[in-house]
This record gives C-alpha cells, structure tokens and sequence, in this order.
C-alpha cells in the first residue's frame, strides 16, 4: 500500500511512523529539507523536497499508482490546491485534507463530492471538540471513545484504592460480576502497556481500558469506583477556536458556562458570538479569580489556551481548589504520558484526535473507526465479510497473535461481548484490540480474510 503525505510537521511524523511500522510505502513531500531530514533519518520513508500543490512534484512522487494522498500542511490553500491535483493526475485515488477555516468547511459536500471529491475533511479543533463532549457524558473517565454509535463504550478510568476491583485477579472479577458483561481490554502501569490475562491483578493506580455495552456503562464505572454524575456548571479557560466552537455547542445543552480569556479584544468577539456564556477577561491561572468565579462549585474546568504550561498549570490549580473534574488540552506528545502521573485527568489532543481520524480512512477494507491508545495499541472496528477466517469459528479457536483481542461484536440491532465461544457471523461488525507491533502480523493473518486490511 502506498501512501503520500503532503507536509513534514509533528502530526505527519506520527503518521508515517505508525503506517512505516506497519510496512507501508510511505512518501512525504515538504518544502523544508530540514524538516525532511528528521524523516528520513529516523524512520524508513522516501523524502522529496518540493511543493505539495505542485503536479510536477507530485508526478514524481508516484502519485498515479498511489493508494491514499493525505494532505495535512498547516495550509488550508495549499491542501486544498494538493488534492485538486491529485485528484486530476490519480482520479481513484483516497484523498484526506486538513482543513481548520470553518468558511471552507461550510461546503463540505461541495469539496467532498462536487469540487474536490475528498474522501474526508479532517478539522483538529472539531475532532477535540467532539472528544471533550464525549467525555463529559463519563466524569471520571481519562480518556473514552465509542463504536458502533454509541451502544460499545471503550473507557479508560484510573482505579483508586478504595474500588471494589482494587487488587482482584480478572478471572476472579469475572466469576462475580453475575450477568454483567465487560472486557478489560487493556492496562497502563508506569506507562506500560499490558494485554491482560486472567491471572493479572488491577492495582491502584493502573489506566484501565474496559469494553462494554452502553446500558452497562454506569454498574462497570461502579466496580472500578467511579460513577455516573450529571453536569450543570462549566469552566472554560482559552477562548480560541476550538474554546469558541464548544462554548457554542455547550449552549445547546442545559449547562452554565463561563469563559476566562485572556486577551481583551478576543473577549470582546466571544460576547458577540455567544448567546448565553459568561465572558470573563482574565488569567486562568489567576487564583484569586478562579475563586471569584466560584472553581471549587464547578463540575467540569476545561483548559483550552494554545499554551501548554498555562493549561497544566490552571488544571493543576482548579484541581486543588476544588473542581471536582478537569479536562486538558495537550498538543505536545512529550507531555501526554506524564499527565495522568501527575493527576491531570483526561486529555485532549488536537493532533492525536486528527492521527486518529486518519488512520480510519487509512486503512485498507472496510474500518468503520480506529482509536489510538496512548501510541501502544490501536482499537478497530471492521466489517467481517463471508470469506473472512473467523467468521463461523467460536473466538477461541482463532489463531489471532499474543496481543490481538476481539473486544465486541455488533450483528445489526444487537451488540454483545464476547466469550470464547462466540461465532462471528458475516456482516458483522468486530471491534479489535490489536497492540502496535502486532498490527503487520494481524494483517498477514487476516488481510485476504477480513476487509478491514
């Protein structure tokens, strides 16, 4: 499979690092031969130093035998002129662009079907945005994503002392929880990614990843000693792009949200855009406002300023005034292991949540969704096709590699988790846990099997 990448930024490395160790035939076109440089020093890619939005460039990169073209500069102009491009030198061609200006946006469907023919519009800022409102509908919850339209939930939540799970083998936790069904799908201790087994002990402190279904959601939050609160008042601190656009969506909802931004023409714009937020001008990382603003009353704080420090530090601050959830926006990838060490919370990402957008459509076959856990793992979900390996095989008969799980199954209106016994049947949809290193392997094994490869 090749793909072309139009852009060498951090995002990009990501990217081509994931699809390179996959064994994908990577090409990445940049105008800076030292941005170029880190790429092919230190992953095995191919490098071509020029323009993206040039054919010439793009002719020599081999894109009419191309598979995918992801156009992801900083530029919306350039994207949209590199996809006009390929899409006239390689007409069959998957075609991704990164595109932030909402003036763009607004014509989706033109771009995506009429102009452009993209295959999908990536925007970072809506992605955390949709991230963030996913996540308040779990308070306790690190991180959280959702299958199969909501009715899977894949939760991470850090397990305290006191949970009833603290100390329990999964097989033990497995013959008490009765008709409850969940799977713990995955652990972070110290940073370390492990694949369950039975005879593993969850401890304090551990990053748990468990599966279930979406009316079991709040008795499994239970066992690991959390639970399901309604929100009423929110604090948003950085009244940016990706500030402006939650305030907005919030404001449909039954909330009361204030804003702290710092910059006094900005927040003169916010009055006029919102209809109900509070515009306050000042310093998130103001204690003294923070208790004017009463922080210790308020369910959620949510740190979106386009500093990094600033968002640690006001988390960190709302945190030990009394907030009693914070959410985080983080962009540097150094800094997102070391979050949950230092009790941040949950976490959102601009790049990771486009990493994860594009390796969706990425992918070869029919994935419906693919989720990035903490660089380590990756959770899929694909359609199993009639010719497909596993299907009409109870699940503990597959020959799937240490480190690949079937997690849930979807089979039309009706979803379920899994035993070992479970018969995959054509058309469904599988959820797959697959850790990183695994993936070339779980391809070879299901590639002419299973659709999504």
């Amino acid at each position: 499979m090749k793909i072309i990448i139009v852009g060498a930024g951090e995002v990009r490395f990501h990217i081509a690092q994931k699809l390179a160790l996959e064994s994908k035939e990577v090409v990445i076109i940049d105008n800076r031969a030292e941005a170029l440089k880190r790429f092919s020093e230190l992953l095995d890619v191919q490098t071509i130093q020029g323009s993206g939005s040039s054919p010439y460039v793009l002719e020599q990169a081999g894109v009419q035998h191309a598979d995918t073209f992801l156009a992801v500069t900083d530029k919306d102009e350039t994207n949209l002129v590199a996809c006009l491009f390929a899409d006239a030198l390689s007409p069959g061609i998957v075609k991704l662009a990164r595109i932030r200006d909402e003036h763009y946006t607004t014509y989706h469907a033109e771009l995506t079907r009429k102009i452009l023919n993209l295959s999908m519009i990536i925007n970072p800022e809506t992605e955390v945005v949709k991230s963030i409102t996913r996540s308040m509908n779990v308070p306790g919850a690190e991180d959280f994503s959702e299958f199969a339209g909501g009715r899977i939930k894949l939760i991470g939540i850090r397990v305290n002392e006191n949970a009833a799970v603290t100390g329990t083998r999964l097989m033990e936790l497995r013959a008490n929880v009765g008709a409850l069904r969940f799977i713990v799908a995955a652990v972070f201790r110290n940073d370390r990614l492990i694949i369950p087994s039975g005879k593993d002990r969850i401890k304090a402190g551990d990053l748990v990843y468990f599966v279930c279904e979406a009316e079991d959601t709040e008795k499994v939050l239970e066992l690991f000693g959390s639970r399901m609160e309604s929100l009423r008042d929110i604090l948003i601190v950085g009244g940016g792009n990706i500030g402006l656009r939650l305030a907005r969506h919030l404001e449909e909802k039954p909330f009361h949200v204030r804003l702290i931004e710092k910059n006094l023409e900005r927040c003169e714009f916010l009055v006029e855009q919102l209809q109900r937020t509070i515009v306050l001008h000042g310093d998130g990382t103001d204690q003294t406002l923070l208790e004017e603003e009463n922080i210790q009353g308020m369910d959620v704080v949510i740190s979106l300023t386009g500093d990094e420090e600033t968002n640690v530090l006001t988390s960190l601050l709302a945190k030990r005034l009394g907030a009693k959830r914070c959410i985080t926006r983080l962009s540097k990838f150094a800094y997102i292991p070391i979050a949950g060490a230092i009790g941040l919370g949950h976490i959102v990402s601009p790049r990771l949540s486009a990493i994860n957008t594009i390796l969706q459509h990425v992918r070869r076959g029919k994935v419906i969704s693919a989720v990035s856990l903490k660089e380590e793992a990756e959770v899929l979900e694909a359609i199993a096709l009639e010719s497909s390996g596993i299907v009409g095989k109870p699940l503990k008969n597959l020959h799937f590699p240490k480190g690949a799980i079937v997690l849930a199954i979807l089979r039309g209106d009706q979803s379920m988790i899994p035993t070992g016994d479970t018969v995959v049947l054509p058309q469904d949809n599988v959820i797959i846990l697959s850790t990183r290193k695994n993936i070339p392997r779980v391809e070879r094994e299901l590639m002419v099997k299973l659709e999504y490869f």
